[in-house]
């Protein structure tokens, strides 16, 4: 995986952002949005993108206005703005490289994610992870502080250990969106991730978030996950269920090699190059795909068994 440094135009400057590439040729293009007050170099972030990149599939994570290295004062943003930023990530894609047919939201991000993806006609698949039901949710965070904004317009509030200037017009505009409507309209395939530890955002986000949602829609529990995603397994089981769950919908994530030609329970088996890492293959074998690799210490990427780990299956099933 490579990684390379871009800016564009945001609503109040440049945005900083990261365009993690895979190896080989990109299969299709993605775009990351992180959590509030959170950067695009956050563990969750990175390691998701970087996952992908290693699957295929570029990613594209940026800043939000006023946050990490991209222009503009945080308190003058809201979550209006992180959507037009998104919507204007969207158009810098499509401009440079290829619109995303993919859109992944982490917490507040998949929240803003949920609300811009579905007028966006090259998007294929949503994925959220940790999001809120309404963006509201994270009123949270500034209960201490309400009179005070209400009082005198803005307040300086701490969020993650770090100050941040709140004002009216943020917690104004949190209260006037109406993301059901915005979900029940999604018309996108939906792919729901949410911790039931989750101390954050409380996984019965997550329940209302799949209600308000039409099908086609799955939820996965991340089990023992915290919000941040803090783990590395945790943010790498992400980004391979991803990309297996959008195999399904995402036109291009298949390999051209691999669309079978014979119906599951043929005796046909293919193996071809995945096109990323140095030995990984995918293996279609009566319409099942499989995924074949050398372990790390023979150089490989470790994502799939190896040949000899696959032919001491086959053994081991073939004599119990």
């Amino acid at each position: 995986m490579r990684s390379e440094k871009v800016t564009f135009e945001g609503t109040q400057g440049k945005l900083a952002a990261r365009l993690d590439l895979p190896e080989g040729r990109p299969r299709v293009y993605a775009l990351f949005a992180h959590c509030f007050t959170c950067s695009k170099d956050v563990f969750a972030a990175s390691r998701i993108s970087a996952g992908l990149a290693e699957l295929g599939i570029a990613t594209l994570r940026f800043d939000f206005t006023g946050l990490g290295a991209s222009d503009g004062e945080f308190a003058n943003t809201n979550f209006s703005s992180n959507i037009d930023d998104l919507l204007k990530a969207v158009s810098f894609m499509r401009d440079n490289y290829e619109a995303p047919k993919l859109m992944i939201g982490h917490s507040l991000g998949g929240a803003a994610v949920l609300a811009a993806a579905g007028g966006i006609e090259e998007v294929e698949g949503v994925a959220t992870v940790g999001a809120p039901f309404d963006p509201e949710h994270i009123r949270h965070h500034f209960e201490d502080h309400i009179e005070t904004i209400a009082k005198n317009g803005e307040a300086e509030v701490t969020i993650g250990g770090r100050p941040f200037r709140v004002k009216k017009q943020f917690l104004d505009d949190i209260a006037g969106h109406d993301q059901k409507e915005r979900i029940a309209n999604l018309k996108k395939p939906l792919l729901v991730f949410h911790s039931p530890l989750d101390q954050i955002v409380g996984v019965e986000n997550a329940g209302n978030i799949f209600a308000a949602a039409k099908h086609p829609k799955s939820f996965i529990s991340l089990d023992k996950a915290d919000h941040l995603l803090s783990a590395k397994e945790d943010a790498a089981y992400v980004s391979q269920v991803i990309v297996s769950w959008a195999r399904r919908y995402v036109k291009g994530l298949e390999n051209p090699e691999l669309k079978s030609r014979f119906k599951p329970n043929d005796d046909h088996t293919i193996v071809a190059e995945a096109g990323t890492g140095k030995f990984t293959q995918t293996v279609n074998s009566g319409g099942h795909i499989l995924i074949a690799d050398e372990p790390e210490s023979y150089g490989g990427d470790n994502r799939g068994p190896s040949p000899y780990g696959y032919l001491l299956s086959g053994l081991v099933r073939a004599h119990p």
